[in-house]
């Protein structure tokens, strides 16, 4: 039995139990029916279909915020949460005589209080700790990462340069995969479709390699609190609730995520950035290999896989040849370079 339908067993239980109290407390007669018997069964509905959202969603997400926290922040939380805990019993000591709801309820309010606020101090004075208790996720002679999480998507795990550029130190904080993540990787690594599977197996070598060989550390985060919802959409969802950023190379993910406010890292943008400036006006040599779409054109490539389209260049194919270049173009899925041969 899953935890999910034990919760909403429990639930119906309880509110239907709630719904009966309310009628004995409202009602003005002693029969059961037929408004005792509506309000049990309005109240086991109420807790079968909505428990699980003020219970099992909540953990989850708890949960993961938990997993990301780091050792020394946790144990300035938890000090700060006992330090306020015992002023608050400290305060509340004279105010235990009075009578009535004001020496039961006001300790109690400033229990909650101080409780707060002893952790919201002390977490954001964590760095102070952390200058004395390094963080156990890294060595000691290792200054600790302060700059979070990056979710990584699927599509840039079968890109493969995310390995590259995790090799490099560009890259900080920890690679987070979400298991969901993880389950599509392997879903396309069993498709019958050879060229999906080849990706996928592909991508699986990628994950293996960076949690060999990347400087960075890596985290598979076993979450998974949205039913019925696509990939990408528990993604966003996932890297809104840790504020972290998504690596991914998947153009549609790219737009989504940036209207919802998630930060986006595209392994595309990335690669376009690093190519070496060409300006109008410069000469470089080519060789044409294919035909272009407009008549005499020519098409050639740059080592980085940039395209140089040619004007008069079909008439070259499979030759070296030397142009100029006349305009650049950039766009979303990179760079497009276009150029006539030099001295027309």
């Amino acid at each position: 039995m899953s935890s999910a339908l034990i919760v909403r067993i429990v639930g119906a239980g309880v509110l239907g139990v709630v719904g009966w109290w309310v009628w004995e407390w409202i009602g003005d007669t002693p029969d059961f029916l037929p408004w005792g018997l509506a309000a049990t069964i309005v109240g086991v509905v109420v807790g079968a279909a909505a428990t699980p959202y003020f219970t099992i969603v909540p953990l989850r997400l708890a949960l993961v915020r938990l997993r990301l926290v780091s050792a020394s922040a946790f144990l300035a939380g938890t000090a700060g949460l006992v330090l306020g805990l015992v002023v608050a019993a400290l305060i509340s000591i004279p105010l235990a005589r009075i009578s009535g709801w004001p020496g039961i309820w006001v300790p109690v309010a400033l229990s909650a209080l101080l409780g707060f606020l002893g952790v919201a101090v002390a977490v954001s004075r964590g760095y102070d700790l952390r200058r004395i208790l390094p963080d156990t996720a890294h060595s000691s002679d290792i200054p600790a990462r302060t700059d979070g999480q990056v979710l990584v998507d699927t599509s840039a795990i079968i890109d493969g340069r995310i390995a590259d550029v995790s090799q490099t130190g560009f890259l900080s904080g920890t690679l987070v995969i979400p298991r969901f993540v993880l389950d599509e990787l392997r879903h396309i690594a069993d498709s019958n479709d050879s060229l999906r599977r080849n990706r996928g197996r592909r991508g699986l070598e990628i994950l293996t390699k960076l949690r060999k060989e990347a400087i960075v550390p890596v985290q598979v985060l076993d979450v998974d609190g949205w039913e019925n919802m696509e990939v990408d959409g528990k993604l966003v969802k996932l890297a809104k609730s840790l504020k972290a950023p998504i690596v991914t190379t998947d153009y549609n993910l790219n737009r989504v995520a940036g209207i919802q406010g998630v930060k986006v890292l595209n392994v595309n943008d990335l690669a376009n950035a690093l190519k070496p400036a060409v300006i109008p006006g410069e000469d470089m040599e080519v060789r044409v290999i294919q035909e272009g779409k407009e008549v005499g054109q020519g098409v050639a490539f740059l080592d980085d896989g940039t395209m140089v389209v040619v004007e008069g260049g079909r008439r070259h194919l499979n030759t070296q040849i030397e142009v100029a270049v006349t305009r650049v173009l950039q766009t979303s899925a990179g760079r497009l370079i276009f150029a006539q041969l030099k001295g027309h």
